[in-house]
Protein backbone atom coordinates (compact mmCIF):
# COMPACT_ATOMS: atom_id res chain seq x y z
CA UNK A 1 0.00 0.00 0.00
CA UNK A 2 1.63 3.38 -0.87
CA UNK A 3 2.09 5.68 1.68
CA UNK A 4 -0.05 9.05 1.05
CA UNK A 5 -3.33 6.17 0.50
CA UNK A 6 -2.29 4.66 3.90
CA UNK A 7 -1.95 8.21 5.24
CA UNK A 8 -5.47 9.05 4.54
CA UNK A 9 -6.58 5.66 5.77
CA UNK A 10 -4.84 7.21 8.91
CA UNK A 11 -6.58 10.05 8.81
CA UNK A 12 -9.59 8.46 8.37
CA UNK A 13 -9.47 6.25 11.17
CA UNK A 14 -8.17 9.12 13.61
CA UNK A 15 -11.60 11.28 12.77
CA UNK A 16 -13.76 8.25 13.32
CA UNK A 17 -12.78 6.83 16.39
CA UNK A 18 -13.84 10.79 17.81
CA UNK A 19 -17.61 9.93 17.51
CA UNK A 20 -17.38 7.04 19.89
CA UNK A 21 -14.45 8.38 22.02
CA UNK A 22 -16.85 11.59 22.48
CA UNK A 23 -19.91 9.32 23.91
CA UNK A 24 -17.73 7.61 26.29
CA UNK A 25 -16.69 10.95 27.52
CA UNK A 26 -20.03 12.74 27.55
CA UNK A 27 -21.62 9.69 29.23
CA UNK A 28 -18.82 10.15 32.48
CA UNK A 29 -19.14 13.64 32.50
CA UNK A 30 -22.75 12.54 32.76
CA UNK A 31 -22.74 10.10 35.52
CA UNK A 32 -20.08 12.65 37.36
CA UNK A 33 -22.53 15.00 37.37
CA UNK A 34 -25.38 12.89 38.34
CA UNK A 35 -23.88 13.03 41.71
CA UNK A 36 -25.60 9.58 42.58
CA UNK A 37 -22.20 7.80 42.28
CA UNK A 38 -20.13 6.73 45.49
CA UNK A 39 -16.50 7.47 45.93
CA UNK A 40 -15.86 4.26 44.57
CA UNK A 41 -17.45 4.17 41.43
CA UNK A 42 -16.65 8.14 40.73
CA UNK A 43 -13.05 7.20 41.24
CA UNK A 44 -13.48 4.82 38.38
CA UNK A 45 -15.52 7.62 36.15
CA UNK A 46 -12.85 9.77 37.04
CA UNK A 47 -10.30 7.36 35.71
CA UNK A 48 -12.45 6.64 32.02
CA UNK A 49 -12.58 10.99 31.84
CA UNK A 50 -8.17 10.48 31.91
CA UNK A 51 -8.18 7.69 29.37
CA UNK A 52 -10.72 9.59 27.34
CA UNK A 53 -8.19 12.67 27.54
CA UNK A 54 -5.11 10.44 26.80
CA UNK A 55 -6.78 8.33 24.09
CA UNK A 56 -7.72 12.09 22.42
CA UNK A 57 -4.08 12.99 22.58
CA UNK A 58 -2.81 10.25 20.87
CA UNK A 59 -5.62 10.78 17.99
CA UNK A 60 -4.04 14.28 17.86
CA UNK A 61 -0.44 13.23 17.58
CA UNK A 62 -1.89 10.38 14.45
CA UNK A 63 -3.90 12.42 12.89
CA UNK A 64 -0.67 15.73 12.55
CA UNK A 65 1.84 12.73 11.43
CA UNK A 66 -1.01 11.27 8.98
CA UNK A 67 -1.51 15.25 7.43
CA UNK A 68 2.60 15.55 7.20
CA UNK A 69 3.19 12.17 5.42
CA UNK A 70 0.55 12.95 3.25
CA UNK A 71 1.82 16.09 2.52
CA UNK A 72 -1.46 17.82 3.78
CA UNK A 73 -0.54 19.80 6.75
CA UNK A 74 -0.67 23.04 6.04
CA UNK A 75 0.72 25.14 9.43
CA UNK A 76 -1.01 27.55 10.92
CA UNK A 77 2.20 29.91 11.64
CA UNK A 78 1.66 32.64 14.24
CA UNK A 79 4.23 34.36 16.87
CA UNK A 80 5.08 32.34 19.57
CA UNK A 81 7.43 32.56 22.23
CA UNK A 82 9.89 29.94 22.64
CA UNK A 83 10.25 29.55 26.80
CA UNK A 84 6.63 29.64 26.41
CA UNK A 85 6.07 26.50 24.10
CA UNK A 86 8.57 24.66 26.55
CA UNK A 87 6.05 24.71 29.31
CA UNK A 88 4.76 21.83 30.20
CA UNK A 89 1.70 20.41 32.38
CA UNK A 90 3.69 17.61 33.06
CA UNK A 91 5.34 18.16 36.38
CA UNK A 92 8.03 16.14 35.31
CA UNK A 93 8.90 18.77 32.65
CA UNK A 94 10.48 22.36 33.49
CA UNK A 95 11.71 25.00 31.19
CA UNK A 96 13.89 28.02 32.10
CA UNK A 97 16.22 30.52 30.03
CA UNK A 98 15.52 33.41 27.84
CA UNK A 99 12.91 32.51 24.61
CA UNK A 100 12.69 34.39 21.44
CA UNK A 101 9.64 35.09 19.26
CA UNK A 102 9.47 32.82 16.19
CA UNK A 103 6.66 32.20 13.75
CA UNK A 104 5.38 28.60 14.04
CA UNK A 105 2.54 26.48 14.92
CA UNK A 106 2.42 27.01 18.31
CA UNK A 107 0.37 24.06 18.69
CA UNK A 108 2.34 21.57 17.16
CA UNK A 109 5.38 22.97 18.57
CA UNK A 110 4.06 22.96 22.31
CA UNK A 111 2.73 19.46 21.87
CA UNK A 112 5.88 18.14 20.58
CA UNK A 113 8.46 19.70 23.14
CA UNK A 114 5.96 18.66 25.45
CA UNK A 115 6.25 15.40 24.76
CA UNK A 116 9.77 15.33 23.73
CA UNK A 117 10.12 16.07 27.67
CA UNK A 118 7.34 13.41 28.85
CA UNK A 119 9.45 10.68 26.97
CA UNK A 120 12.54 11.73 28.17
CA UNK A 121 11.75 11.21 32.07
CA UNK A 122 9.47 8.41 31.43
CA UNK A 123 12.11 6.26 29.49
CA UNK A 124 15.51 8.00 31.60
CA UNK A 125 13.42 6.81 34.42
CA UNK A 126 13.77 10.37 35.74
CA UNK A 127 11.52 12.44 38.03
CA UNK A 128 12.29 15.51 36.25
CA UNK A 129 13.69 16.65 33.27
CA UNK A 130 14.34 20.60 31.76
CA UNK A 131 14.26 22.23 29.02
CA UNK A 132 17.35 24.95 28.93
CA UNK A 133 15.91 27.83 26.11
CA UNK A 134 18.21 30.16 24.84
CA UNK A 135 16.04 32.14 22.11
CA UNK A 136 15.41 29.39 19.30
CA UNK A 137 17.84 26.67 20.72
CA UNK A 138 16.49 24.51 23.13
CA UNK A 139 18.55 22.02 25.42
CA UNK A 140 16.58 19.42 27.28
CA UNK A 141 18.79 17.35 30.07
CA UNK A 142 19.08 15.19 31.25
CA UNK A 143 18.50 12.31 28.67
CA UNK A 144 19.68 9.09 29.77
CA UNK A 145 19.88 5.70 29.11
CA UNK A 146 17.14 4.26 26.71
CA UNK A 147 15.63 7.43 26.87
CA UNK A 148 18.55 8.84 24.28
CA UNK A 149 17.04 6.63 21.15
CA UNK A 150 13.91 6.76 21.78
CA UNK A 151 13.74 10.67 22.21
CA UNK A 152 14.92 11.11 18.32
CA UNK A 153 12.83 8.55 17.17
CA UNK A 154 15.65 5.73 16.44
CA UNK A 155 14.16 3.60 18.65
CA UNK A 156 10.06 3.74 17.71
CA UNK A 157 8.99 3.07 21.41
CA UNK A 158 7.23 6.54 21.79
CA UNK A 159 4.15 8.06 19.84
CA UNK A 160 4.77 11.52 21.27
CA UNK A 161 8.40 11.55 20.12
CA UNK A 162 8.03 9.90 16.93
CA UNK A 163 5.21 12.90 15.57
CA UNK A 164 7.31 15.48 17.44
CA UNK A 165 10.19 14.75 15.32
CA UNK A 166 8.63 15.10 12.11
CA UNK A 167 6.60 18.18 13.05
CA UNK A 168 9.39 19.93 14.48
CA UNK A 169 11.58 18.74 10.99
CA UNK A 170 8.52 19.91 8.98
CA UNK A 171 8.54 23.22 10.35
CA UNK A 172 12.29 23.31 9.20
CA UNK A 173 13.87 22.67 12.92
CA UNK A 174 15.91 19.71 13.44
CA UNK A 175 16.66 18.04 16.85
CA UNK A 176 19.65 15.55 18.06
CA UNK A 177 21.17 13.96 20.92
CA UNK A 178 24.52 15.43 22.12
CA UNK A 179 25.70 13.46 25.52
CA UNK A 180 23.10 13.58 28.03
CA UNK A 181 21.45 16.26 26.10
CA UNK A 182 18.64 16.73 22.85
CA UNK A 183 19.24 19.72 20.97
CA UNK A 184 16.14 21.29 19.63
CA UNK A 185 16.82 24.10 16.72
CA UNK A 186 13.23 25.66 16.07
Amino acid sequence: METPRFAGLVSLACHDLRTPLATVNGFAKTLNRAGTLGERESHFVDLIEAAVGQMTGLLDQLALAARIESGRYDPVLAPADTLELAQSHDERVAAEGVGATIETDAVAVGRALDALGRCAAIHGNLPLVTWRVAGRDLALAPVVGDAREVVVGDVPRDLGALVARVAIERLGGSLAVDGDELRVRL
